[in-house]
């Protein structure tokens, strides 16, 4: 090992040959300083050590920021996880707010106790769970990364969890399953809400909603070619996305998860609306006067005049619109379409599987609650049915 003092009594240099390049097979000289011979000699040895070891260049590492390596995992992720556009930029947010607590900061100093700090700040700054857990999933990955990459021994996510925040009774008050979905009252108000009062396509988009389960994307997506009218099924196999909610700038992915792609039966009576729908729209595009090179002949469902699609956030606005003339309370979006179709599949016996089937779900448990609430309220409507309708017999005899 070659040793020389820098500043007398104050620094020292110390250089040792290490393990050669594993890909290149050049010689690798580590150098490190120290306020002390021993000290700068001790550095060397610890950095070989690693080197041998764990395979990590603390060359590399040292420069390493959180900013950097998050860069570099999501380049890595984007060419090889397979995942769609929306997810990444789902990432990209999630690391957005990683960032903000260590964007500059050498991965070698991030601990556990950090990390876990930033998850309980996260809470008290009043961020959505679901938001902090998928923050919480993509941390994870980032590190597994670096380990698997030789730049970390372990990864200080490993242990950490995401705090439980404890429900106030406000929580628990606006987060009843009832919420979640629309009764059979509420739901038979909007329709006839939208028969009365809906706009160009709000009775085929809205009645569709909810006797499908579909995503409000997935229905927007649609094509004709995903209709069968004389099975009376549909096909999802995509859904829409655009980031400027622009109708020209969108892009069409694969649905959520794996189980979305699916083939559903609709009722005769919502097919033959929607047959009605594609002639009346045929008529349409005859009597138009936009000049076929500037139609977007893209065969959708549910299209502009100029045969762009519609996106979800028109939905949503109409939806707001119709709500405003019922005397329905709940903040509903079109995404309770689905949620009030679990809840009309569970009303009609329809098993737990085909149910999660039929809307797509992967993860049973929001079917799962809708399914035991509707189940329960079932069980408690017809005792209470037994009891109107038998009274007279169950009174026989009671004093």
């Amino acid at each position: 090992m070659y040793t020389q003092e820098l500043i007398k009594g104050k620094k020292w240099l110390a250089m040792a040959d290490g393990p050669k390049h594993p890909v290149t097979g050049k010689r690798r000289q580590i150098s490190r300083r120290g306020r002390t011979k021993k000290e700068a000699e001790q550095r060397v040895l610890n950095a070989i050590a690693k080197l041998k070891e764990y395979g990590i260049d603390e060359t590399i590492v040292r420069k390493m920021t959180f900013g950097k390596l998050a860069a570099e995992w999501l380049r890595d992720y984007a060419l090889t996880s397979g995942n769609k556009n929306n997810t990444i930029r789902i990432r990209q947010k999630e690391i957005n707010i990683l960032n903000k607590f260590m964007v500059q900061k050498i991965i070698t100093e991030i601990t556990t106790r950090e990390y876990q700090k930033i998850l309980n700040d996260l809470t008290e700054q009043g961020y959505a769970r679901n938001t902090i857990s998928g923050v919480h999933t993509t941390a994870g990955m980032i590190f597994r990364y670096a380990v698997k990459v030789k730049l970390l021994k372990e990864s200080p996510v490993s242990g950490t969890s995401v705090p439980k925040k404890r429900l106030t009774i406000e929580d628990i008050e606006n987060n009843k399953i009832e919420e979640k979905y629309l009764e059979k009252e509420e739901l038979e108000e909007f329709l006839l809400t939208v028969k009365e009062f809906g706009l160009d396509m709000d009775l085929e988009r809205f009645y569709l909603l909810a006797f499908s389960g579909m995503r409000s994307g997935e229905l927007c997506a649609l094509k004709w070619s995903d209709l069968n009218f004389e099975t009376n099924e549909i096909r999802i196999t995509k859904t829409i996305y655009s980031e400027t909610n622009n109708m020209k700038d969108y892009e069409l992915t694969p649905p959520k998860t794996p189980g979305s792609i699916r083939t559903i039966q609709i009722e005769d009576q919502i097919m033959e609306m929607l047959k009605d729908f594609q002639t009346e729209q045929k008529k349409i595009r005859l009597r138009s006067r936009i000049p076929a090179e500037d139609y977007h002949n893209e065969n959708f469902v549910f299209s502009r005049e100029n045969g762009y699609p519609f996106l979800q956030y028109n939905i949503i606005a109409r939806m707001k619109r119709l709500l405003e003339k019922t005397s329905i309370k709940k903040r509903a979006t079109p995404h309770i379409f689905r949620h009030t179709h679990i809840s009309m599949l569970t009303e009609a016996g329809v098993d737990l599987p085909t149910i999660m089937k039929k809307v797509g779900h992967d993860d049973m448990k929001t079917t799962m609650k809708i399914y035991t609430h509707v189940t329960e309220k079932m069980k408690k409507d017809a005792s209470q049915k037994v009891q109107e309708t038998f009274g007279n017999i169950l009174n026989i005899g009671i004093s």
